[in-house]
């Protein structure tokens, strides 16, 4: 155990004295380099500085006071880094004498809450009439909780006395405050549960248990104020004005006399001879027949093409043909999300701040015609943004769930048509955008472009002569019906449906793409009434897979494509005839040109 004892003492001893040697080095180093050895120093730069020029002289004597210079600022930045600390000492025992008064101090506020808050209900126990038990005092104070300056009784306990100014008719109902007035005291303005004697103040007690229910009593009486007076804004407050105004426009609404009795073709020669004579507006009958069928197989139309065509004339004419004039919406680069086009609910003034997009959508539910909603420059700003809910309601199967919430609940006062807070998007309305692809514009992409029919309207049509042609009025359930009966009609033959699978094989093979689901649906909504306004079959097609197959190809690898069309172009060609799908055609060569 002492052999133990001294293997310790010998290895300590020795680390100790390792310790102190490094110690005492570091300090004789230190002294060696800034103190002792500047004679050294000195003694080097004299053996030196005699035998140089003039120039080398001075870039000498900078050397030697860059070398003074680096231990004076060693030092210098060791004292401010001490001094810097017994200042943050010195600030933090002076921020902990600060909290601790801060807390104090803190705590004194709450005490001071809590007085206000005994005074406050003793004054609502007085003005409910809470009992009062004054000591000291003869008379009690009968005074009405209405307010200052209300009428007093007194009576008198002693001899059961009432006072004529204690008379209840002359109160009102008024409850007893039961405050106490000594002889020679007045009561004024309603200055309930004092004693007043001579002229002086008593004090009054209140039990804990009248003060409780006094309390309660106030906080029944503040809710069912509150509820009334939210019961009354309901009752009274417009939160829509301009729905309210097409309630109030519809109220005395006359049913137009329609032509149910109209078929697709003559449907559209009308609408082109009407825009011709009555408005000056000149269409190719392919451009109507494509418009026509795209309200067919989609409720939203995108015209595209250059500027000056007629792509936002088209749903206007189109809707002054149909004596329901079309809502155009200017969409501003601004629109980030559904609330720039359906607007938002103001908490601050209780009304919801409506657009003409809403008033639209809001009108079309009482009109039995076609509604079209014209989104002028829909490219502007992001369609995947701010038509992103519309987009999704739409391709509900189930009308009836086509609504837009609003509002979280239902007011008295709300529009006639609105079914909870929620506003539906009835099955007569279209939407129509204008784009034109420019530098100032957003790609669109194939989210929007497979919900849409897409038509392109790059030359304008040359103007003829022809009689005026009056309006046409039909009920949205009569298109719908021209629909139908185009689709049965007009099927789409077999032999063109096996050559579009055949194509639609290629397609996937070569090039990765498909015809979606979507894509066929509309497919088979769009040519028999594309036929119907006087197309034909194939010419629907070829129109179909250009604008919603082929487009796909822009998104593609350049190279990829160019090496391909070509095969494609022949083997359409092979399939369909050299004098047919000349659309498809000529777009796969523009695209093969482009790249």
């Amino acid at each position: 155990m002492s052999d133990l004892l001294k293997l310790a003492y010998d290895l300590i001893a020795k680390v100790v004295y390792n310790v102190v040697s490094w110690l005492l080095g570091f300090v004789k180093g230190f002294i060696q380099v800034f103190i002792t050895g500047w004679a050294d120093y000195s003694t080097i730069f004299k053996m030196y500085f005699p035998y140089f020029t003039f120039p080398v002289k001075i870039l000498a004597i900078l050397l030697a006071l860059i070398l003074i210079a680096i231990p004076v600022l060693c030092i210098v930045i060791l004292i401010r880094r001490i001094v810097l600390h017994v200042q943050l000492k010195a600030v933090d025992e002076d921020n902990t004498v600060l909290y601790k008064e801060i807390g104090r101090l803190n705590r004194q506020v709450l005490d001071l809450m809590d007085e206000k808050a005994k005074i406050l209900n003793m004054k609502v126990n007085t003005v409910n009439g809470g009992p009062v038990v004054v000591e000291g005092s003869e008379n009690t104070v009968s005074d009405m909780s209405s307010g200052y300056g209300a009428p007093v009784g007194v009576q008198n306990i002693s001899t059961g006395i009432i006072d004529p100014l204690a008379d209840p008719t002359a109160v009102g109902g008024g409850m007893v405050a039961g405050g106490m007035v000594g002889a020679g005291g007045a009561v004024g303005g309603g200055m309930v549960g004092g004693v007043v004697g001579s002229g002086s103040i008593g004090e009054a007690n209140i039990g804990e248990d009248a003060l409780s229910a006094a309390t309660a009593a106030a906080v029944s009486a503040v809710t069912a104020a509150r509820q009334q007076s939210e019961e009354m804004e309901r009752n009274t407050v417009d939160r829509f004005p301009k729905l309210s105004v097409v309630d109030a426009k519809y109220a005395d609404y006359e049913r137009p006399e329609f032509d149910n009795t109209i078929d697709l073709q003559h449907f559209t020669e009308n609408f082109r001879l009407f825009a011709a004579s009555q408005m000056k507006l000149y269409y190719t009958p392919e451009i109507l027949r494509r418009f026509v069928a795209g309200m067919a197989a989609s409720k939203l139309l995108i015209l595209e093409g250059i500027s000056g065509t007629g792509k936002t004339s088209l749903p206007y004419s189109f809707t002054r043909y149909l004596n329901n004039p079309a809502t155009i919406i200017s969409v501003q680069p601004s629109y980030r999300d559904r609330t720039e086009l359906i607007g938002y609910f103001n908490e601050f003034s209780k009304r919801f701040n409506e657009t003409e997009f809403l008033r639209a959508l809001y009108e079309a539910n009482y009109r039995e015609d076609p509604s079209i909603v014209v989104l002028d420059e829909m490219n502007l700003a992001r369609i995947e943004y701010y038509f992103a809910e519309m987009l999704s309601v739409l391709e509900l199967p189930d009308k009836n769930e086509w609504l837009l919430d609003l509002v979280p609940t239902a007011w008295p006062g709300d529009p006639v048509k609105l079914v909870s807070g929620k506003i539906r998007v009835p099955s007569t309305i279209w939407f129509v955008g204008t784009a034109n692809n420019d530098d100032s514009t957003f790609t669109i992409t194939d989210k929007v472009y497979d919900r849409a029919i897409p038509i392109e309207i790059n030359e304008r049509a040359e103007a003829f002569e022809c009689e005026l042609q009056p309006r046409c009025c039909v009920t949205c359930e009569h298109l719908e019906e021209m629909f139908a009966k185009a689709k049965e009609d007009n099927p789409i033959t077999d032999s063109t449906l096996a050559k579009m699978l055949k194509l639609d094989s290629y397609l996937q093979t070569r090039f990765k793409l498909a015809f979606g689901n979507r894509i066929m649906k509309q497919m088979y909504d769009f040519i028999p009434v594309y036929v119907a306004c006087g197309g034909t079959e194939i010419d629907g097609l070829d129109y179909i897979v250009a604008r919603k197959v082929l487009k796909k190809f822009e998104s593609m690898n350049v190279s990829f494509v160019r090496d391909e069309i070509k095969g494609l172009l022949q083997y359409m060609e092979k399939t369909f005839g050299k004098n047919n799908m000349q659309d498809s055609r000529s777009y796969l060569e523009r695209i093969q040109n482009l790249y």
